[in-house]
């Protein structure tokens, strides 16, 4: 379970940060940035905050509108132009940059970034944190709400663009998904730079 202990460690305004849908076919790729302002929230309101895909839906949410409330949240995307553009790495860092420039008036002292690079570019030291959402809660924080806000908006494109089952799939490589892109065509949110969205 992640708790405070990084954060506790390094002192000051510590953030964490995630991004979600860097492996979809379609898309924007979204990143968080959570400051989780007081420990004691982890205790409380917090309590039993974990990595996003080990949450169930029901509780992904309650713990979404809990961050919100109690929390510093921002949240930063790249199109899926800009994935074609500059490639999805750079795209994920572009999004967590945006994300970070996103805080209102809060510049962190230092930001805790899920996995083994760090985006160029932040105002502030960062430290990369392999499984970071299972280790830090500011990370996990971050990865509930970069989850949420993503999949929220492939469901309002599932309505506009019925038949890819991005309600369900969410944008990833599904079957489901392949066989609607061969059957009904790219839409103008799929990356077509990621192998078999677009047919040589």
């Amino acid at each position: 379970m992640p708790d405070m202990t990084l954060e506790m460690k390094i002192g000051g305004v510590v953030s964490g940060m995630d991004e979600a849908g860097r492996g979809p076919l379609c898309g924007d790729v979204v990143a968080s940035v959570v400051i989780i302002p007081d420990p004691a929230l982890v205790e409380g309101p917090l309590k039993g905050i974990n990595d996003s895909k080990r949450l169930s839906e029901r509780r992904l949410l309650a713990f979404r509108d809990a961050i919100m409330e109690h929390c510093v949240v921002s949240v930063g995307s790249a199109s899926p132009q800009e994935i074609d553009e500059i490639n999805i790495l750079n795209a994920t860092f572009l999004a967590m940059r945006r994300a970070v420039s996103g805080l209102s008036g809060v510049v962190p002292d230092h930001i805790l970034v899920d996995g083994n690079r760090i985006p160029k570019g932040l105002p502030c030291p960062a430290t990369a944190v392999v499984k970071g959402d299972s280790k830090s809660c500011s990370i996990a924080a971050a990865s509930i709400v970069a989850k949420v806000e993503r999949d929220s908006r492939m469901a309002a494109l599932d309505a506009e663009f019925p038949g890819y089952g991005w309600g369900r799939n969410a944008g990833y490589p599904t079957a489901e998904h392949y066989e609607a892109i061969a059957r009904l065509g790219i839409t103008p949110h799929h990356r077509r730079s990621f192998k078999g969205v677009v047919r040589d």
